[in-house]
């Protein structure tokens, strides 16, 4: 499905929630994941610059933009986790089909990230995060 009309379904369902007095959110499908995807981003951001914008709706605590193996340029997609799930929501509804540099990004619940095979090059901190996941099951 062409990504600008994903942004928009994204949208049009965050509409219909708020037309209808719907008992739960489309959202709740995704309480028991702390990841969200993000597409359509510039190249030439860097995991600081996507920390700072997606830092205004919660503590991002792992991030994941994925890049090209031979020349290490990011390809203009990526995961980020959340300390808390409830970020996610935020992000998405705010987020979502926003213009950075020009570009539209789409940003989306995640619901099974899969973690990257282990490398060596990777801290203690992000192999715990996971191994544990990176948002409290209080919810």
């Amino acid at each position: 499905m062409n990504p600008l009309t994903n942004v928009k379904n994204i949208t049009k369902l965050g509409e219909q929630e708020l037309l209808y007095d719907r008992k739960t959110s489309w959202h709740d499908e995704y309480k028991n994941s702390a990841w969200i995807f993000i597409g359509g981003l510039p190249y030439d951001l860097t995991e600081g610059d996507v920390i700072t914008i997606f830092s205004q709706y919660g503590e991002p605590v792992n991030i994941n933009l994925i890049r090209d193996k031979d020349t290490g340029k990011q390809k203009g997609y990526g995961f980020l986790c959340y300390e808390d799930q409830r970020s996610t929501i935020l992000a998405v509804d705010n987020l979502n089909g926003m213009k950075i540099l020009g570009r539209t990004i789409r940003v989306d619940h995640v619901s099974d990230y899969k973690v990257p095979k282990d490398s060596k090059k990777i801290d203690d901190v992000t192999r715990k995060l996971r191994l544990e996941g990176c948002a409290s099951q209080k919810f």
